[in-house]
């Protein structure tokens, strides 16, 4: 698509700059060992990750798996603490595990930076690659569950919070799941969520809430808000997802129409994330070159405080006085004080080189960053609302309607659509809460949907033939996912019912205009757009 070929073009640009403008300097004053590792082909071109953190038996496997709709390698699942390492399921032609030492060394994917924590704990991660449609669009972390009580005396043989971390900065959507009955937050939980305080990518989810009544889920959102308060230490409110993430019919079935609400709520989020990736990847660079830019001014600073004798001496001072430092090269420069790192992990930093062995700043070094930052980028982002104003009139060219001529549709004209859309749909309200009665009376999944095997010994009960009523779930299930929504149960309840009256003498080949739920008369298109879940 040209499309497609246009964020290609922004995407190449965006390694551009990278590559020339800010990599250098990145090399000249380590900044990569400062703050994040520099950057590779890898990291600009991967997809979208999504990270998802929790304690342990909060539903986070089961939610990677309800997602991907199959099992996938390496995963456990069970109430005791069962994911012991990271495990990044991304897409591939032919399923395989990769262990961590492997992946950390494989070039085309973006975790070379992973080096960096060593063997201790690349020994706990893999990646697992699975041929799913929803991968090509999106990777999955999942994690450890974050230890609680006694289980964090233990330990670990990594610095976990720094690792998540280092995911957090690469990530597009951050999920931190608590299960209803596990709303506590524990001291490791808190190490967590205080290296994801600044991201503004983090979303919540409270899983298993089927299995408390609406009271008690009442209380339990307000707990878990008062909680989420206290520790992210901000006045603006997270948004929480609520629902019960599984295959498994709902336990307490009086919140499913809220359940279902944030299940399609989640589900649209995720879907943006493909959308904006090339959006967040240039808002990462920017975010990149500030620090960048700050970083090489306070290392020339401090530079420039050397004599030719008493250097280690000189060193330790400046340590000791590194915020006042901070504050003159702020003042100096005119820089934001939010574009400053933490101080004492900086001076943690700093402990470790020589200061006076840093390279000299140049005047052509910043004017090359301001460039950046002032004119490069704003003619990238500028490229980005063109592409979207495309697939906007792309849509709209062929949503069909208007042209008039008998192409496309062999059984009707272009020109019908409009009217097909406005045409009133069959199943009258009163019909249609009859059958909602039903519906709900069977077992559905989590979603809210009837899966073939619980409708078939409804359907048995007509006493039609298996191969009519096989014919009727065909036409019903409108989307072809195997499921039927309340509105698709409605279309096959209607047919049952007008077979067995004699209003309809057969199964229609098709179904009529007038018998397709509003909602569902664009699904031809929806099955074409590059929505993946």
């Amino acid at each position: 698509k040209e499309e497609t070929k246009q964020l290609d073009v922004v995407l190449e640009s965006v390694k551009s700059l990278y590559k020339k403008k800010l990599r250098p300097l990145e090399k000249a004053y380590r900044f990569g060992e400062f703050y994040s590792p520099m950057l590779s082909d890898a990291d600009f071109d991967a997809a979208p990750m999504v990270l998802l953190l929790g304690q342990y038996s909060v539903g986070k496997t089961t939610f990677i798996k309800y997602l991907l709709e199959r099992d996938f390698p390496g995963m456990r699942i069970g109430p005791e603490p069962t994911t012991d390492r990271f495990l990044c399921i991304m897409h591939g032609k032919n399923e395989r595990c990769i262990p961590g030492n492997a992946l950390a060394a494989d070039a085309e994917k973006p975790f070379q930076g992973l080096n960096k924590f060593g063997v201790s704990f690349l020994n706990h991660i893999e990646c697992a690659e699975v041929s799913s449609p929803i991968l090509s669009k999106i990777t999955l972390i999942d994690t450890p569950g974050v230890l609680a009580g006694e289980k964090q005396r233990v330990g670990r043989a990594y610095d976990f919070p720094k690792v998540v971390e280092w995911f957090s900065q690469r990530c597009d959507r951050i999920l931190i799941l608590f299960d209803a009955h596990k709303l506590d937050v524990s001291d490791e939980m808190k190490r967590v969520i205080e290296v994801l305080k600044n991201s503004d990518n983090v979303r919540v989810v409270l899983n298993k809430a089927d299995q408390v009544t609406s009271q008690q889920l009442m209380r339990v959102y307000g707990a878990l808000m008062w909680s989420l308060g206290k520790v992210f230490g901000r006045p603006e409110v997270l948004r929480v997802y609520i629902g019960s993430f599984w295959d498994e019919p709902y336990k307490n079935t009086e919140n499913i129409p809220l359940f279902q609400r944030e299940r399609e709520d989640l589900l649209n989020d995720l879907r943006s994330l493909p959308r904006n990736s090339t959006l967040r990847k240039i808002n990462e660079l920017v975010k990149r070159t500030r620090y960048a830019k700050v970083h090489a001014y306070i290392c020339n600073h401090l530079r420039g405080q050397f004599g030719m004798f008493y250097k280690q001496s000189k060193q330790e001072k400046l340590l000791k006085s590194m915020l006042q430092e901070f504050k003159t090269v702020s003042k100096q420069h005119g820089l934001p004080p939010g574009d400053f790192p933490d101080v004492n992990r900086f001076r943690s930093s700093l402990e470790r080189f020589e200061v006076w062995k840093f390279p000299k700043l140049y005047s052509g070094q910043m004017q090359t960053l301001e460039k950046v930052l002032s004119k490069e980028i704003p003619s990238l982002m500028k490229i980005l609302p063109i592409v979207e104003q495309k697939k906007l009139e792309y849509a709209n060219s062929t949503g069909g309607g208007g042209t008039g001529d008998d192409g496309g549709n062999p059984f009707g004209r272009a020109s019908d659509s409009t009217k097909a859309i406005q045409q009133p749909w069959v199943v009258s309200g009163p019909m249609k809460v009859k059958y909602d009665l039903i519906f709900h009376e069977q077992k559905l999944t989590s979603g809210g949907k009837l899966t073939g095997s619980n409708a078939k010994e409804f359907m048995l009960k007509s006493c039609l033939p298996a191969s009519t009523l096989g014919l009727i779930w065909e036409l019903a299930d409108m989307d072809k996912d195997g499921l039927l929504d309340d509105e698709e149960f409605a279309v096959c309840v209607y047919l049952i019912e007008a077979i067995k009256s004699g209003a309809m003498t057969s199964v229609p080949a098709a179904l009529p205009v007038a018998l397709i739920p509003p909602s569902k008369r664009s699904i031809v298109k929806a099955d074409q757009s590059d929505d993946f879940v």
